[in-house]
């Protein structure tokens, strides 16, 4: 007959035994894995090719960056057409629109961007030009005959606390 405090020993001694057959250890589920160490893995990151220059969506200096508005009113608004648009690097956001910049080129004294912009469940492509002088932005359709829009950068001449 087998002594059953002798059972209460051996089972747990053979579930350690057996926990620690295996030659790797493995890292607990809430515990980050080790690093991987390879030559591959220490290396720098690729940088963009030198001809690149400022054809990279988001390069560049980034004045044009920013929320802008045809009547500083605007600025406060967040819905209907009277709202303001916001620039990022690689992004043109407006009233029902929103592109993407493709390409931008610095020229002398502005920006010429490439978009790819979706609106009303319509794509199209254009280009603007954007040129900004203090806090005003005056952007040129080339696309649409010419037109030019003129905007005041939001938040401008307010302490950067208030400026949104």
């Amino acid at each position: 007959m087998i002594d059953r405090r002798a059972l209460y020993v051996a089972v747990p001694l053979a579930a350690l035994a057996l926990a620690a057959c295996g030659e790797e250890a493995t890292n607990p589920p809430t515990q980050p894995a080790p690093p991987v160490v390879t030559p591959e893995a220490a290396a720098p990151p690729p940088s963009a090719p030198p001809e690149a220059g400022a054809a990279l969506p988001g390069s560049g200096p980034a004045s044009f960056v920013g929320r802008w508005a045809a009547d500083v009113a605007w600025c406060s608004n967040t819905t209907g057409a009277e709202q303001p648009i916001e620039i990022t690097t690689t992004r043109f956001e407006g009233y029902e629109n929103s592109c993407a910049i493709d390409r931008i080129d610095e020229t002398a004294g502005d920006y010429q961007a490439a978009l790819t912009c979706q609106a009303e469940g319509m794509t199209t492509r254009e280009r603007v030009r954007l040129a900004v002088q203090g806090d005003s932005l005056r952007l040129t359709w080339p696309d649409r005959d010419g037109a030019v829009v003129l905007l005041t950068r939001c938040g401008a001449g307010l302490p950067p606390s208030q400026a949104r």
